[in-house]
């Protein structure tokens, strides 16, 4: 996936992170997901189109399609009030393939780095599918924050390979492995408690 295109990954993540916190409407935060989910349908079809069938770069464009039509299904769902429970079941399939294209990675690319980020981003679209499609919603609020902590990673991982600082060395990927289990930890006790606590009654 190209630099550019992870800048609006990020920020996309960002603002969904806050719609899960409750701080953005679905209408206020649908139409970036479509518009970066329209981005990131084109760019990968244009990209296989002159591939001339080359199947490294196909599956390199190939990626992408995740995030595309991720945020058009939610884009799509947050303008039109519709139901998420379709696109959480997609989220757990989605989280599955993460883990191919982490070990293409790690394996044949060599880029240590973005094999975790790749892993990051599963645990998030697993996540998805719990709060969206088995609607977990106590878990939206810790969600919430993981999704923001991972848009903040994607951003600056983007912006470090526009600057030509990018390293996928197992250094940097142990670096971001411990920020990602730090914001699992920190939003775990964002999550609320299925039921409320049953308050005893004194006599």
């Amino acid at each position: 996936m190209s630099a550019v295109g992870l800048i609006y990954v990020g920020t996309v993540l960002i603002v969904n992170g806050l719609l899960l916190l409750g701080w953005l409407t679905p209408r206020e935060a649908g139409p970036l997901n479509l518009f970066v989910g329209a981005l990131q349908v084109l760019t990968p079809t244009y990209l296989i189109f002159v591939a001339g069938g080359d199947l490294n770069a196909i599956f390199a464009a190939s990626g992408i399609y995740l995030f595309g039509f991720t945020y058009l299904w939610v884009g799509i769902n947050a303008v039109k009030d519709y139901s998420n429970r379709g696109f959480g079941w997609f989220a757990l399939l989605v989280a599955l393939c993460t883990l191919v294209y982490a070990a293409e990675s790690f394996l044949r690319a060599q880029d240590a780095a973005f094999g975790v980020i790749w892993l990051l981003w599963g645990i998030l679209w697993f996540l998805f599918f719990l709060v969206l499609g088995l609607e977990r919603q106590h878990l939206a609020p810790a969600t919430g924050v993981y999704t923001v902590v991972i848009g903040v990673i994607t951003t600056v991982a983007a912006l470090m390979t526009l600057l030509d600082g990018w390293s996928g060395s197992w250094t940097v990927a142990i670096v971001i492995a411990v920020v990602g289990v730090l914001a699992l930890a920190v939003s775990a006790p964002a999550a609320r408690p299925l039921t409320a606590p049953v308050k005893e009654v004194v006599d």
